[in-house]
């Protein structure tokens, strides 16, 4: 029988379960959206069950779809959203809470005050990280101290905690496994990714009790064993979503460098077995642990990339389908002076700015739907420069770019990439890197491939795009976003 692996892909707006072939050919795929929650401004959360039950309606489509065909599933990878939050009870496996999902700004004057009690270079030497609610740790403590008698039960051992990937393994094996892997346990701001272990003097300062959490793996490991289909299957690979994507791109060379346009945009570059401490607020997280070994990477986080074409859709009905933004923005030669800064959540890298709010500028008159519009893809091509400038700062100056992401299959954003970066964009065949990167875990942790380098033969570029824009444009653009990105903050 021909061997498939399932690749889980839970994400913040819908959850997806894939069949890989070992070559990474998608062979099938299952989609099944879920509500966003907003209690109040600033808050963002998703119910934990409906999260489980588009992973498990997905999953058995996918499972449906190999079994039919005489497939033989060789493991599972999960990769998910990474920061969001689930504290669930031990015992029954009921969550105490909704899940706060990594947008959520509601622990901002916690990271604050804790700012005074740990100086953020003793936090970031530790952690790679800033304080800033975006980060896991300051929500499960938030968890622990609004449910009623929760803080009791999780010192009495009674609560389990962690990311989504936590949550999923543990209700795919039935309670057996409550475990993590490295990538995500680094994104708690609990976790020293130098030691590679949950750190007691950051589990004292966010006031969150060890034994709530998971176990921390390596990306390919035995997370344990999916016991809710017809049959049972090992769970061999897990990865944070955007850790996932670069493996998925084959980013594992240092100075290889991914950006992912999904709900946000994230850049990871790979710096290898050095942990680059950013001078200019940019992330060190881990970008992959196998057999025990770190890979390290720079990272800068953009919170609204494709979350702002879903404004354009649901909230302002300018467009009926994001397919439509780049035919809009191939007809106009410019956004006629239209800057959106999309400070829907706040700004992430290099700003950290959680109370910042978004705003249009330089609207006129003739300002039409369609300035808008180009206006909102734009912004995250002006975003990700950002994040390429304060690279720059920390003396890295990566040569192409490698995209992904439901917003990459728009040629004129990869374009405008280019002429925005002056480098060239590479497109690959797979746009699902996510997922890619989980199924290729899961085969290295089951044995299908033996080495990064047989995955790495996989990656082929479906298209470049390459710098067309003139100099003097390019700097008058980037000049007005800054200036406007400056209004904003002030």
């Amino acid at each position: 029988m021909t061997q498939v692996i399932l690749s889980i892909d839970q994400g913040t707006t819908s959850s997806r379960t894939l069949v890989f072939s070992i070559s990474g050919e998608i062979l099938f795929s299952a989609q099944e959206e879920f509500p966003q929650i907003y209690p109040q401004d600033g808050w963002v959360e998703h119910d934990p069950e409906a999260i489980w039950s588009t992973v498990l309606s997905t999953l058995k489509q996918a499972h449906t779809y190999a079994a039919e065909r005489d497939l033989a599933v060789a493991a599972i990878g999960i990769t998910n959203q990474r920061e969001t939050t689930v504290v669930w009870d031990r015992k029954t496996g009921a969550p105490l809470y909704n899940a706060i999902v990594w947008q959520d700004r509601r622990t901002a004057e916690r990271c604050q005050a804790l700012a005074k009690q740990m100086p953020v270079e003793t936090l970031q030497a530790k952690t790679g990280l800033l304080h800033d609610p975006y980060f896991s740790g300051s929500k499960m403590a938030w968890i622990l101290d609004h449910v009623d008698g929760a803080r009791a039960r999780a010192d009495a051992g009674k609560l389990c905690f962690g990311t989504v990937d936590s949550f999923l393994i543990w209700r795919l094996t039935g309670g057996q496994s409550h475990v993590t892997d490295a990538t995500n346990a680094s994104r708690t701001n609990l976790f020293d990714i130098h030691t590679q272990t949950w750190d007691d003097e950051l589990l004292n300062l966010f006031n969150v009790p060890r034994s709530g959490l998971p176990e921390v793996l390596d990306c390919a490991a035995d997370f344990g064993i999916c016991t809710v289909l017809d049959t049972d299957i090992p769970i061999t690979g897990v990865a944070g979503d955007q850790q996932s994507a670069a493996i998925g791109q084959a980013c594992f060379k240092p100075g290889d460098i991914k950006s992912t346009y999904g709900t946000g945009c994230f850049v990871i570059l790979n710096t290898g077995a050095e942990a680059i401490t950013s001078k200019n607020r940019l992330l060190t997280t881990v970008g992959n642990r196998l057999n025990g070994q770190p890979s390290y990477a720079l990272e800068g986080s953009i919170f609204m990339a494709g979350a702002s074409v879903q404004w354009l859709r649901d909230e302002m009905k300018l467009v009926e389908d994001a397919r439509e933004t780049e035919a809009i923005c191939e007809a106009l030669d410019d956004t006629g002076g239209v800057y959106l800064v999309p400070a829907f959540t706040g700004l992430g890298a290099p700003y950290w700015a959680p109370d910042a709010r978004a705003a249009v500028f330089g609207m006129t008159r003739g300002t039409g739907r369609d300035h808008l519009i180009r206006a909102t893809i734009e912004s995250v091509v002006y975003q990700t420069h950002d994040l390429f400038a304060a690279m720059e700062k920390d003396g890295v100056s990566p040569k192409a770019l490698r995209v992904d992401g439901g917003m990459s299959a728009n040629s004129w954003m990869c374009a405008y990439l280019a002429d925005i970066l002056y480098m060239p964009v590479l497109r690959p065949n797979i746009l699902e890197t996510t997922a890619l990167g989980a199924a290729y875990l899961a085969g290295l942790g089951a044995g299908l491939y033996d080495s990064l380098e047989a995955v790495a033969e996989n990656w082929t570029s479906e298209r470049e795009f390459t710098p067309s824009l003139s100099a003097e444009t390019r700097e008058s653009r980037l000049a007005d976003w800054e200036k406007y990105v400056q209004k904003l903050l002030s």
